[in-house]
């Protein structure tokens, strides 16, 4: 087992195990309805490992010595990350890059990156002996709990939108999740979430509130740094919305330096569609935390917040590593959708699809480099929101069961 202690992220009191669940104390009398989470505690392992260990990233080997469990029989018998890097020579090409890569999330068990959470936070409720786990999503982390639920035989309980693309929906329903759909945006999810948790006693799974959630998300960046161990990124490129996947690939490179298995850690670009783009404001104001944006909207439904919960907490990650965040229209990521899927072989979700238009607008805006290693994480499938993707894409008429039928139409269109 790794020994670990929590540490808040605002105050740096420490915190044993057995001594919360959820935020330092301290920091949560600041706490404001409907805003940031405060006092968000990130976990210190106290003997980092200091070798990669002679495993596949695939391993639950890999994972057990990097991760606070008490051994990998904890985790659900469910294969998440060691997901590939791709070195899409085609787009490379494209973009005159020669030395980017696709971190490619789409193959986790429930088609994002968002198991790697659910895969630490279900393995704890199974340490604390805890059988019903919630959480309040946009559509992911719900079906990547439900998941990780059902491989380990305990409860969900869901929060999302009503307006959640009907592929998530469908998933987490399949999963055997208990589905409450909110007339009212992620936000209030949140907030009934927490509530719902409170009255019936339930682990509280939701993304910034539970420390196992960044702790769980740095796992991609373990991963990349063992996958590109000889000469690490300098720039990694993270679609992001509550900016806790931003801050769990921040954590992970950051214990990869403190162990010394990395000379230093890459800059992190966050990218934020335009029409939810608070972390974006607050860096180019130098603000500590964000402003709420009522009615924050865009096709990447899985990047829109009115407040992202880990906001402070992304913010002081970004700065860190010397990092900057871009805003992207919705047409440059639907567009992203089809450029993605007919140059790489990747079909992304919006969400996930935005890290390259991101990227464009980062090369428009020099913030990174032609030259530069640049990982983009593609955190989700393009089939958890099909009628995104079909945006951008015209579906041909039927033509008639003769071949000259097809010559007419292989011809009109080229």
């Amino acid at each position: 087992m790794a020994d670990f202690h929590f540490r808040c992220s605002e105050c740096g009191a420490r915190y044993r195990e057995d001594e919360l669940r959820y935020v330092c104390p301290r920091c949560a009398r600041l706490q404001e309805p409907g805003r940031e989470v405060r006092g968000i505690l990130e976990v210190e392992i106290e003997d980092l490992q200091r070798s990669w260990p002679e495993v596949e990233p695939a391993s639950p080997a890999f994972l057990e010595a990097f991760l606070p469990i008490a051994s990998r029989d904890s985790l659900p018998p469910l294969p998440v990350g060691g997901t590939p890097l791709l070195e899409a020579p085609r787009l490379r090409a494209g973009l005159r890059m020669p030395r980017l890569w696709l971190k490619d999330d789409t193959r986790n068990p429930s088609g994002s990156t968002k198991d790697r959470a659910s895969q630490l936070v279900v393995a704890k409720a199974r340490e604390y002996g805890l059988g019903t786990i919630a959480t309040a999503s946009t559509g992911n982390a719900a079906s990547a709990l439900a998941a990780a639920v059902a491989a380990a035989g305990l409860r969900a309980v869901v929060f999302v939108p009503a307006a959640a693309p009907q592929a998530k929906l469908v998933q987490m329903l399949a999963y055997g999740a208990r589905v409450v759909r909110v007339a009212g945006s992620y936000d209030q999810a949140f907030e009934l979430c927490g509530v719902a948790c409170d009255r019936f006693g339930w682990y509280n799974r939701s993304t910034a509130l539970n420390p196992f959630t960044v702790e769980g998300k740095k796992t991609a960046a373990l991963e990349i740094g063992r996958q590109l161990a000889d000469e690490p990124p300098d720039v990694v490129v993270v679609p992001t919305g509550d900016g806790v996947i931003i801050s769990g690939v921040a954590k992970g490179f950051a214990d990869l330096v403190e162990a010394g298995l990395l000379a230093r850690a890459p800059r992190l670009l966050a990218v934020q569609p335009a029409g939810s783009n608070a972390l974006v404001r607050a860096l180019a104001t130098d603000a500590e935390t964000v402003q709420p944006l009522p009615g924050a909207a865009s096709v990447a439904d899985s990047l829109t917040v009115e407040v992202p919960r880990a906001a402070r907490l992304a913010l002081r990650r970004i700065r860190e590593t010397g990092g900057a965040a871009v805003a992207v229209h919705d047409q440059a990521i639907i567009e992203a959708i089809t450029r993605l899927a007919a140059l790489t072989g990747l079909f992304a979700e919006p969400a996930a699809a935005a890290a390259l238009a991101g990227l464009d607008a980062a090369l428009e805006q020099k913030l990174v480099g032609r030259d530069e290693r640049v990982v983009l994480l593609i955190t989700g499938s393009g089939l958890k929101d099909v009628p995104a993707a079909a945006r951008s894409i015209a579906i041909p008429e039927p033509v008639e069961p003769e071949l000259d039928a097809v010559v007419r139409r292989l011809t009109i269109a080229g």
